[in-house]
C-alpha cells in the first residue's frame, strides 16, 4: 500500500527539477521545522540521509529522526525518466520513499513523490500505515507546492 503519492507539474526541464527535488538536502527548505544531513558530499547510492524534525530542529536540537538510505539515484535525460528510491531505516520510521521525474518537453516535467511509511514498534504495521497517511500526504503536497513556487520565483528573476 502506498501511503501517499503526489504528482505535480514543474515549469522547468527534467534535469532542473531533478537537481531540486531529488537532492534530499533541499527538502529542509520546504518541510517546516526540519534539518537534513547527508553522509556524502552529494546524493548517491549508498548515502545515508537523516532528516530531523522538531520545534528547534533547525537550530540543532534533537527531534524525530527520519533515517534513509539512497538505494537508487538515476537522473533523467531528455527522454528517460529519473528515479530516486530511499529505504527508511530509522528507529521510529520505517518504509520507503521515491521521487520520479518524468520529462514532458524542453521546459516542463512531472514529479511523482511517493511515501510508504509505518512506525516501528509493537503496534500493527497496517494500523500505523493508516495513521501516517494523512500526515505524510499533507507533507508531500506542501513540499512539492513550495518546490514549484521556488522554481517559479527563480524563473521571474
Amino acid at each position: 500500500m502506498t501511503t501517499d503519492a503526489v504528482v505535480r507539474a514543474f515549469p522547468v526541464d527534467a534535469a532542473t527539477a531533478w537537481a531540486l527535488v531529488a537532492d534530499p538536502r533541499a527538502h529542509a527548505r520546504w518541510i517546516p521545522l526540519t534539518r537534513v544531513g547527508l553522509s556524502t558530499s552529494a546524493p548517491e547510492v549508498g548515502a545515508v540521509v537523516t532528516a530531523v524534525s522538531g520545534p528547534f530542529a533547525t537550530r540543532g536540537a534533537p527531534g524525530l529522526a527520519d533515517v534513509m538510505s539512497i538505494d537508487r539515484y538515476d537522473p533523467p535525460t531528455d527522454t528517460r525518466t529519473g528515479v530516486a528510491e530511499f529505504t527508511k531505516t530509522g528507529h521510529v520510521l520505517r518504509g520507503s520513499a521515491s521521487i520520479v521525474v518524468v520529462p514532458a518537453g524542453p521546459s516542463s516535467c512531472r514529479v511523482l513523490w511517493t511515501e510508504h511509511v509505518w512506525l516501528a514498534g509493537p503496534l500493527p504495521r497496517r494500523l500505523t500505515e493508516l495513521a501516517m497517511r494523512p500526515f505524510l500526504g499533507a507533507m508531500v503536497r506542501y513540499a512539492l507546492m513550495r518546490a514549484v513556487a521556488e522554481v517559479r520565483a527563480t524563473d521571474r528573476r
